[in-house]
């Protein structure tokens, strides 16, 4: 004070009627007076900020302006319990904001009571929870978005705790073992196994869990799952620990290697069969061509014994006379000799039925672009009506071997390294073409391509083309070959053509034209 008088101390009243109304307009939530009969008495910037109201034009108007035309009997529901002295915690609801906007609110509501502890009023704080809808929309959506994922992932994704005990299973879990997610739900990982894998699996995640070795953790391996029906398979299965506030949960990714293991099978067993037909094929050849070669002489023995008969005449001694039967004879019974194995090795023809190309294409690249045709790229075309042919499988799989290995090898060392496969419609015959991109023929082979025992390789016999022709030849086509404009060289053979299964309105024919298959092995 001026005159020296000091100053008095605010009373407590005052003091904390100022600290309230700090506080209330220092608030990030609204904070809303209002009478019993809705009469709003106080309207801080908060409020004015969430609903777009100022205090001015609030402040002795109705709180219905604030609320939707189908709440206004809850809002009559809240009053009475007010008046009973309750008080209403987190009440979710909606307000109207200025424009007719509405807002997802929520609220906490008191009794405001006198003196003597009448209820006089009531004080609402309001919440926006816009932001934290739309949080919870958005994280809605990643949950089911995520879901949905799982739900299209081909390989099993179990959760377990550290008992062993299943938390959760996708679809794909259901599909390999043939359970409902809701029954693992709640039992032990160790159903998915037989009896006798049972005890090591736990022995693996004990271990891991005391001592913190990875003998499972983190690495995948293969071992024997068991379906619902007691079907024992091969599985491969990995494990990895997921770190969580309060838990400590593993992962365990599966995939079903039942059809994998059957396909190995079926392409050792195909394997086996090629190199049996090429032995085969192989003896023919040599053995025909050996024939054609020693028959000539034969020939030529058995007629130089027949005029030395002759010229020798009756009165010759008869021990020579029976020599040169006996040479004659022997001749001719070599010939006769030879001639059988011929026939012999020319046996077993084999029956045709029609084939799709696509998977016979398929399977031979397999087996031909592994080892040196790694990092090759095998690009297949099957053109309009050229995708079935009336042939014997395993033959024309020979075929295809043969070509493709022989292309893999003029790869060797190009800077492009890729063969095209195509198949077009060439009136009752389909053409099939294997082109590469190497060197291109050398001009002293080209005549003598399809000879037996041509060969530019420091091992085989040579017969590998010329099998190809006779096999080619044995189903009324033909095999030719010529370089590719560019660089590079085209094999192209026939084969009988006959009509494949009609997809319908939007299937989709495997190799179609321009679908490319990257070989890496």
């Amino acid at each position: 004070m001026t005159d020296g008088t000091a100053a008095l101390p605010p009373e407590p009243a005052d003091t904390a009627r100022s600290l309230l109304d700090t506080i209330v307009a220092s608030s990030n939530d609204a904070i809303i007076g209002k009478r019993l009969d809705g009469t709003i008495t106080s309207w801080n910037a908060a409020a004015e900020a969430l609903f777009g109201f100022s205090a001015a034009e609030m402040v002795g108007r109705s709180i219905l302006t604030i609320i939707p035309p189908d709440r206004v009997e809850e809002e009559d529901a809240i009053i009475a319990r007010v008046r009973r002295g309750e008080t209403l915690v987190h009440f979710e609801t909606e307000r109207v904001a200025k424009g007719g906007r509405l807002v997802p609110v929520s609220l906490t509501i008191s009794p405001v009571r006198d003196a003597r502890g009448a209820v006089i009023g009531v004080s609402k704080v309001a919440r926006d929870l816009s932001r934290l809808r739309q949080v919870y929309v958005d994280l809605k959506e990643r949950q089911e978005l995520f879901l949905a994922v799982l739900r299209t992932v081909p390989d099993g994704l179990i959760v377990i705790d550290a008992a062993g005990i299943v938390q959760a299973a996708n679809p794909a879990v259901e599909r390999i073992f043939h359970y409902a997610a809701d029954e693992l739900v709640g039992r032990s990982l160790n159903v998915l196994m037989p009896d006798a894998d049972r005890a090591a699996h736990d022995r693996y995640l004990t271990h891991y869990l005391e001592t913190g070795e990875r003998r499972i953790i983190g690495i995948g391996r293969v071992l024997r799952g068991q379906r619902r029906d007691g079907t024992v398979f091969p599985m491969e299965l990995q494990v990895e620990e997921v770190s969580t506030p309060g838990h400590r949960l593993f992962t365990g990714f599966v995939r079903d290697l039942t059809d994998r293991h059957a396909r190995e099978r079926r392409l050792v067993e195909l394997q086996a069969q090629l190199i049996h037909l090429s032995r085969l094929s192989e003896l023919g050849q040599t053995v025909s061509a050996l024939a054609h070669e020693v028959n000539q002489p034969l020939a030529a023995i058995a007629n130089y014994a027949s005029g030395m008969r002759r010229m020798l005449g009756p009165d010759a001694a008869p021990e020579l006379l029976a020599a040169v039967d006996k040479v004659a004879a022997q001749a001719e019974r070599a010939s006769r000799i030879v001639q059988g194995v011929r026939s012999l090795a020319r046996k077993g023809d084999r029956p045709r039925r029609p084939e799709a190309l696509r998977p016979v294409i398929d399977e031979t690249a397999e087996l031909a672009l592994v080892g040196p045709g790694r990092d090759v790229t095998l690009t297949v075309r099957i053109g309009d009506r050229a995708s079935h042919a009336d042939i014997d499988r395993v033959q024309v799989q020979q075929v295809l071997f043969n070509l493709l290995r022989n292309a893999v090898q003029a790869l060797d060392g190009r800077p492009v390294r890729r063969i095209e496969v195509t198949t077009r419609r060439r009136d009752a015959m389909v053409e099939v073409e294997v082109a590469d991109t190497g060197p291109g023929l050398a001009e002293e082979v080209r005549s003598r391509l399809f000879q037996p025992f041509l060969t530019t390789k420091a091992e085989g016999l040579g017969v590998g083309l010329s099998i190809c022709r006779t096999i080619v030849e044995a189903h009324g086509g033909e095999i030719a070959a010529v370089d590719r404009p560019g660089g590079g060289c085209v094999f192209t053979f026939s084969l009988p053509a006959c009509d494949g299964p009609t997809p319908g309105a939007g299937d989709r024919v495997a190799g179609t034209p321009g679908e490319e298959v990257a070989v890496d092995q």
